[in-house]
């Protein structure tokens, strides 16, 4: 399992985005809390670029903590490994007793390791059982959604958490063969939805499965009701002048993003009147305008990159309680 391969998607930009929050010498010792470690690549960053700052990590994945845990031991005790969903930052903070941190950094969807280890089942450029779970010590796997979910169900994740047009085609032909034996490699669904597509479907957007294997990845971990929760679990962790920065790889999650950072950026006063009291003044500060993507030479070196889409924004105002 070479780790060289990894490479941190857009990692000067977000290095850039929190380096205010974490470089500052007015905040001696800051907190930096990568919420999706994966194989530790922005975490190895953030602690070299920052050398006064503690790294709070996590990841539902054992064997992603285990190898970034080998690659992050030279740092030590600046390094705290946890392994947790992100949307359980809060009562990982409470139980470190940290009450606020200065930089929060996600970098969502499937991490390289998932992707490149065959038998995870997230890819659909090579046969492997259907799992696709993050954390492979709970939840059910990609086949059980596939073999047990009603057909209208599967339309619904199909459209919602894939964007696919042609779900109720794909579906009729997953209820069809789930009759006759039961899904349990990756390799047979991909062929199934060639099959099942129009011609016209197949000449645009790279491999036909490509949708119908993001939707089932989504559903099986949860991610956007998972994300939904962190996101503004995460904004409320901030210290005044504390930043957060985020990665997304499809509409879904950065739509998300964008709603929670676009609320927290507005004024929420009624509208006439004359003096804007503190309570109804913005809580965040956008840094970036819309998503930014990554550069031409940085796809070239990493096509996982492309889809990328980053925000971040700072943390401006307490909360009045």
């Amino acid at each position: 399992m070479s780790q060289t391969r990894h490479v941190p998607v857009m990692l000067q930009r977000c290095l850039d985005l929190l380096a205010p929050a974490l470089g500052d010498p007015a905040r001696p010792d800051p907190v930096v809390v990568d919420c999706t470690l994966g194989l530790g690549g922005h975490s190895e960053a953030l602690l070299a670029a920052f050398p006064t700052a503690r790294l709070i990590a996590l990841d539902r994945d054992k064997e992603a903590l285990r190898l970034s845990g080998e690659r992050l031991a030279r740092y030590g005790d600046r390094a705290t490994l946890v392994h947790a969903v992100y949307d359980e930052l809060p009562e990982v903070l409470a139980r470190l007793q940290i009450p606020k941190v200065q930089g929060v950094l996600f970098d969502l969807g499937v991490s390289s390791m998932q992707l490149d280890e065959a038998d995870r089942g997230f890819a659909y450029a090579q046969d492997a059982p259907l799992d696709m779970r993050m954390d492979q010590s709970t939840g059910m796997g990609a086949a059980e959604v596939l073999n047990t979910y009603p057909p209208g169900e599967l339309v619904r994740i199909l459209r919602a958490y894939g964007e696919e047009k042609q779900a109720k085609r794909i579906v009729s032909a997953i209820v069809r063969e789930r009759e006759k034996e039961p899904f349990s490699n990756s390799a047979r669904l991909v062929e199934l939805i060639r099959d099942a597509l129009p011609q016209a479907a197949k000449r645009t957007g790279g491999n036909p499965a490509k949708r119908t294997f993001q939707a089932l990845r989504i559903e099986v971990n949860g991610e956007l009701s998972v994300l939904e929760r962190a996101i503004p679990a995460a904004v409320d962790s901030l210290a005044v002048g504390g930043r957060i920065a985020v990665l997304s790889y499809h509409s879904l999650e950065d739509r998300l993003v964008k709603q929670v950072f676009a609320a927290g950026a507005a004024n929420t006063a009624p509208p006439g009147l004359p003096v804007v009291p503190e309570r109804y003044q913005p809580r965040l500060k956008q840094l970036t305008r819309g998503a930014e993507l990554p550069t031409e030479e940085e796809v070239a070196e990493n096509r996982r990159a492309a889809p990328a889409r980053l925000r971040g924004a700072e943390r401006i105002r307490e909360e009045e309680r």
